[in-house]
């Protein structure tokens, strides 16, 4: 829409509501425009994110043979979610397993040497030299038995991370890689996030931190639900950013959060920095019709008359601060649909 449709709009709006106003004077929900004692708060722009959340990556090179869960599946820690290709690491098993066959042969010969050469020795056919050469082969075969065994436990460990396991209980987020892709060490295949626990992360710049060096409280603006709650802890990390000059603040959302509110989603996190007395009213006396922000002013014997208003943030769940067009003690109605013919 162009900026002239968009005033013609706004005109045609203030017009019904001006012609409707007058005409529904009548009894209804009404408050009083005051000055109210309020907290200032600076609105640091944040991201939702999870506070526990996982990529799962290969670990071995191998092509991605199956996927058994897709964005959005809930997953228990330890469910099996994906698998790669086998057939190297199994050739790498079974020549492992055949070094330690080899291995045990060459221990056998060379206990049954030994033996031989110590019934020598004690006969006095051998000297005491050959008793030594035949325990050091010993020492020798027993220490290659070692090394063939861990070279198979390491290849059966290699072999297991061929099945991709959920880290954590939650939902999987995305699917990094589609099965037939090269899975590579440290190549992420899936992200998985707990849905139960999640943050807002923001920014507080230099200059403000003065004024939250007793940080202990926030809150934290949802405009996706249109919604704002109160953290359930709020943290400012010790170290801040040398080029943002800025240090970063996590602030949790309470349990009760609302639904909706995914990894991802914009958020504010309002900082209190100090207290100052603002005019306010009701969020619910105000009315937006196009470029139009209004309310409905209670005149003498209850009649309305609506005026443009300019509204600042909110104040609390159920107030807006007024910028202009209200007075303190003036009154205004809490149902301007009505006066506006919507209902």
């Amino acid at each position: 829409m162009s900026l002239m449709q968009r005033v013609a709009a706004g005109a045609l709006a203030v017009a019904a509501l001006l012609v409707a106003g007058p005409a529904a004077a009548q009894a209804g929900a009404a408050a009083t425009v005051e000055l109210r004692q309020v907290d200032d708060f600076y609105a640091a722009d944040a991201i939702i994110e999870s506070v526990h959340q996982a990529t799962v990556s290969a670990q071995i090179s191998g092509q991605l043979t199956r996927l058994l869960v897709d964005a959005g599946d809930r997953v228990r820690r330890g469910q099996l979610l994906a698998r790669i290709d086998t057939r190297e690491v199994d050739a790498q098993l079974a020549s492992a397993g055949a070094q330690v066959a080899q291995a045990e042969a060459a221990l056998a010969q060379a206990q049954l040497e030994y033996d031989r050469t110590r019934s020598l020795v004690a006969q006095g056919f051998l000297s005491q030299s050959a008793l030594d050469k035949a325990n050091a082969d010993l020492k020798t075969a027993r220490a290659a038995l070692d090394a063939a065994r861990a070279g198979t436990a390491q290849a059966a460990t290699g072999r297991s991370f061929a099945e991709l396991r959920a880290p954590i209980d939650g939902v999987v987020t995305r699917r990094l890689m589609e099965p037939g892709e090269l899975a590579t060490p440290g190549r992420g295949v899936l992200e998985i996030h707990d849905p139960a626990a999640l943050r807002a992360v923001g920014t507080i710049p230099q200059f403000v931190l003065p004024r939250t060096a007793r940080l202990e409280r926030a809150e934290i603006e949802l405009p996706s639900v249109q919604r704002r709650v109160k953290a359930a802890s709020v943290t400012m990390m010790p170290a801040a950013d040398p080029r943002l000059l800025s240090t970063q603040i996590r602030a949790e959302l309470p349990a009760d959060a609302p639904a909706g509110i995914v990894p991802g989603t914009a958020a504010k996190v309002l900082v209190p920095i100090g207290r100052s007395q603002k005019l306010v009213v009701p969020a619910a006396a105000v009315i937006r019709r196009s470029e139009l922000t209004a309310v409905y002013v209670l005149g003498e014997g209850g009649a309305r008359q609506l005026r443009q208003v300019r509204v600042g943030n909110r104040v609390s769940d159920d107030a807006v601060e007024v910028l202009a067009g209200l007075s303190a003690g003036e009154r205004v109605a809490l149902d301007p649909l009505r006066g506006s013919g919507a209902i």
